[in-house]
């Protein structure tokens, strides 16, 4: 029981630590996504997957692991929560304490991971929102009303108003 503990508390520090990494990426991320710099974003990203995927297999090897201390201690392993396991473990003080601030460690990473992640959802609902506004306005221009101007062969001759001629202009 006492190695399993410890593999325990090895992937919940391991699992921590690549939150506290994924949460480190995220708030990089916040001032790209304002800055609208699409090419480091793609970076960011690519970053945050490859901890995603570490993340993913140290979440499957301390699934295992608490699957193995709930056959141990003869324990439903879908109730059983690492609270519980802290609670538990009043006899061993010293193994007590470091699962618990695993456990607090981890938890305080995700919840700050939550929270930026979020603000980074509503920068990039912004953004969209302002993309779609400029290409309504830029489709509005487009149908524009013409003036009422004909040649001679009564033809009009209008110009579509509040429409320039020259296109699209990136650099505005």
């Amino acid at each position: 029981m006492a190695s399993l503990m410890e593999n325990l508390i090895d992937v919940l520090n391991k699992e921590g630590s690549e939150y506290e990494g994924l949460l480190r990426l995220s708030q990089n991320k916040t001032p790209i996504i304002v800055s609208g710099n699409l090419e480091n974003l793609q970076k960011i990203t690519d970053e945050e997957q490859e901890l995603v995927s570490r993340i993913n297999s140290l979440e499957k090897r301390r699934t295992e692991i608490t699957a193995d201390i709930a056959n141990v201690l003869n324990k439903d392993v879908t109730t059983l929560k690492l609270k519980n396991l802290i609670d538990m473990l009043a006899g061993r003080p010293v193994e007590q304490r470091m699962l618990a601030e695993a456990h607090d460690r981890l938890q305080a990473a995700v919840r700050g991971l939550k929270r930026v992640n979020e603000q980074n959802g509503e920068l990039l609902k912004n953004a969209l929102e302002m993309v779609e506004f400029e290409m309504n306005l830029l489709q509005a221009m487009k149908t524009a009303p013409e003036t009422a101007n004909y040649n001679r062969g009564a033809y009009s001759a209008g110009d579509t108003m509040g429409v320039s001629s020259r296109g699209f202009d990136a650099k505005q």
